[in-house]
């Protein structure tokens, strides 16, 4: 266990190295090509998209199949939420609320700082038809959801329709009880194996954020990092924003316990912040919640759930993300369309915690779903890992809210 965060320490650090390379390349290479012909331009730095593309396509290619197995597992695992009884009920109530809560901060957020508004990118020539289908009418997007076949949405990277099938699937499986342990097993496994290669695929993460920043730099010039400043900035605001809804509402639920509830998850919030993982943090927090006085059966039951269905700083960051990626690329996306993005997050969000840079794998799946140049996700590579530190400690002080106040309502808090 304790090489972990030393192994994800060790990949920030490569990360921000190649971040530092690329910007100094790039800025070579911004003034050698000033004044010269930009299709020449382009056609040298193709070279270094091509690092980011593959990544890209690395990342793509293991997204269906890790939502599909590990969101049936979680299902089937749970079994019917009513069986569960009145814990199961309340915890996924407050998941509910505390996901619309986060995603809904986010999109507000993004639409009134415009971090992206200034960017003014070129939509890439493969996008630049779909792009202009961004709006979907309500009937299209519900249409949308259920899959012809499992097979097809798979094929396409339509992660909603697997999200869907994946419901039906772990559903049946649950209820089939005994029948099925063995399909449980087998889908756990694979998802294992896909989580194991997602973390191999990492580790190209800063070849592809030096290929991303040296583009972006060598064709815009430094002046693009006062945009990325102003991102990272409001993104924070947005994070204070977050805890300050999230601790108002365990005071209305847990009064002044609320101070001690920061004591005690004060040093898991710091784990998580420092090794950019809130699953670093989980064995402490597990330790904590009980000694701040949550039983120990409900700890047991809510933060391991809380941990793939309630990423309060993960969530927030999704549609800020997304929504940025949108501007950045001078798309406009309608209120109703926005709306249909926040539901569509709402599902595709779920079961994934544990995967290495989770939101960003999601937010791929979004864009693709919305018809925004999926290139674009390449904009957040060089700074992710100093906005993953911020969401990991957010996720860790939402489940810790989450458990307090469900042993509150069920008068399990000793304290």
């Amino acid at each position: 266990m304790s090489h972990a965060p030393t192994k994800k320490n060790r990949l920030t650090l490569y990360i921000l190295i190649a971040m530092m390379a690329g910007l100094c390349l790039g800025y070579i290479l911004n003034r050698h090509f000033a004044g010269a012909d930009p299709a020449v331009r382009d056609k040298f730095l193709d070279y270094f998209s091509l690092l980011a593309d593959i990544f890209l396509r690395l990342i793509k290619m293991i997204v269906g199949p890790l939502v599909f197995t590990t969101l049936v597992v979680g299902v089937a695992r749970q079994g019917n939420i009513a069986a569960v009884g009145r814990i199961g009920g309340k915890t996924m109530l407050w998941f509910i609320g505390g996901s619309f809560v986060s995603l809904f901060l986010g999109m507000v957020l993004v639409n009134f700082f415009h971090p992206g508004a200034a960017m003014h990118l070129p939509i890439p020539v493969a996008d630049t038809a779909s792009a202009t289908q961004a709006s979907l009418s309500l009937r299209d997007f519900i249409t949308h959801i259920f899959p012809t076949s499992l097979f097809d949405a798979l094929a396409k990277n339509e992660i909603l329709q697997v999200v869907v099938f994946s419901l039906f699937f772990g559903v049946a499986t649950a209820a089939l009880g005994d029948k099925a342990a063995i399909v449980i097993r087998a889908m756990d496994a694979i998802a294992h194996v896909i989580l194991k290669m997602t973390g191999y695929i990492m580790n190209f993460a800063p070849v592809a954020v030096f290929g991303a920043m040296t583009v972006v730099i060598a064709k815009q010039g430094l002046g693009i990092l006062g945009t990325y400043s102003q991102f990272i900035g409001e993104f924070y605001i947005g994070l204070f924003i977050l805890l300050a809804i999230l601790l108002l509402a365990a005071y209305v639920f847990i009064k002044k316990k609320v101070f001690s509830l920061l004591r005690h998850i004060k040093e898991p919030a710091i784990i998580a912040f420092s090794t950019n993982s809130s699953e670093a943090a989980f064995p402490k927090l597990m330790v904590e919640l009980e000694r701040f006085g949550c039983d120990e059966k409900v700890v047991s039951f809510v933060l391991p759930l809380g941990y793939s269905f309630n990423l309060a700083g993960s969530m927030m960051y999704m549609t800020f993300a997304s929504l940025f990626i949108a501007q950045s690329y001078g798309i406009h996306l309608d209120m109703g369309t926005q709306v249909s993005m926040l539901l569509v997050l709402m599902l595709t969000s779920k079961g994934i915690a544990g995967v290495p840079r989770a939101s960003l794998v999601v937010v791929a799946g979004t864009l693709a779903t919305f018809h925004i140049p999926e290139a674009g996700l390449a904009l957040l590579l060089g700074i992710d890992p100093l906005l993953d530190m911020g969401r990991a400690s957010m996720n860790v002080i939402g489940n810790s809210v989450a458990t307090a106040v469900v042993c509150e309502w069920e008068d399990a808090l000793n304290k």
